[in-house]
């Protein structure tokens, strides 16, 4: 073969391995909006024109992670050194509440100042590619994942280490990562339990898989609420949208609607004020 042929043949050799190889991600148009949710099939950020808030003076009794969270969010937002954060503990406490709120109350003292990116769980494997795009824009991106946990033979959270914090590359200074879960180290018991019944060296198996809730710098606890708590979250929104009650009735009525669900949560309480405000034709716009 002669050399122009042989330059021809690896020529075509090269385009069609270009033609295979993916694209490189573009930067992303992040001028649409301060918040967006990752498309994981088609590696696009599809901006929300209107996100769900709950103000931030509504989240009542978890004032304590409320404001070691806000303010983690406001160093980060101004550029400085800020951690990732593990919101955990009893479901419907707010703990995904929290994170849009923080979220628009530094917007709110920041000029828009930061983005709001959600991936969804089950997208988990494709966050190298979403970091890799976030770190192209200069823009502040809080990268925020609801109930995220693991089960059975899940391996993915082996990558999520290695992006959170232990890989190479190391996460861009521009992104920062916020998750919610019901569980302190992301795994149920019984799957940390059955690495150290089965495994040849139990204490290393079990580093294995509590090593993934120490790439978060806070672990923020949220704990069931009290009867005086959870009337007091009632309150609050009772006040905010001019619902007209009595105090002594929605005490009644709101005690009432805890034993039909068995529990006391900032979500159970918001549940029983739609209950309140359908009944009394008040809107909650």
């Amino acid at each position: 073969m002669t050399n122009d042929a042989l330059l021809t043949q690896l020529t075509r050799i090269a385009d069609s391995l270009d033609r295979l190889a993916p694209p490189a991600l573009p930067e992303p148009d992040l001028s649409q909006g301060t918040a967006f949710v990752w498309q994981a099939e088609t590696n696009v950020l599809r901006p929300v024109p209107k996100v769900n808030y709950v103000d931030m003076s509504m989240l009542h009794g978890i004032d304590r992670v409320k404001d070691i969270l806000l303010d983690n969010t406001l160093r980060f937002a101004k550029g400085l050194p800020a951690n990732n954060a593990l919101l955990w503990g009893a479901r419907g406490m707010g703990k995904s509440s929290l994170v849009k709120a923080s979220h628009a109350l530094v917007n709110q003292q920041l000029d828009d100042a930061l983005v709001l990116v959600e991936i969804h769980r089950e997208d988990i494997p494709s966050l190298p590619e979403l970091m890799q795009s976030l770190q192209k824009t200069e823009r502040r991106c809080v990268l925020f994942c609801d109930d995220l946990s693991f089960d059975g033979d899940d391996d993915t959270y082996k990558s999520l280490k290695t992006v959170l914090d232990g890989g190479l590359e190391g996460r861009p200074a521009n992104v920062i990562f916020y998750a919610t879960s019901n569980r302190r180290h992301l795994m149920r018991r019984d799957m940390i339990e059955n690495e150290r019944a089965t495994a040849v060296m139990p204490s290393e198996a079990i580093e294995e898989k509590v090593s993934l809730s120490d790439r978060f710098g806070l672990w923020l606890g949220f704990h069931s609420c009290s009867q005086d708590e959870y009337l007091e979250m009632i309150r609050g929104y009772i006040a905010h949208y001019n619902i007209p009650v009595s105090d002594d009735d929605m005490k009644k009525e709101a005690i009432e609607w805890t034993r039909t669900r068995g529990s006391r949560s900032g979500r159970v309480a918001w549940q029983f004020v739609q209950d309140l405000a359908g009944r009394t034709e008040t809107p909650l716009d």
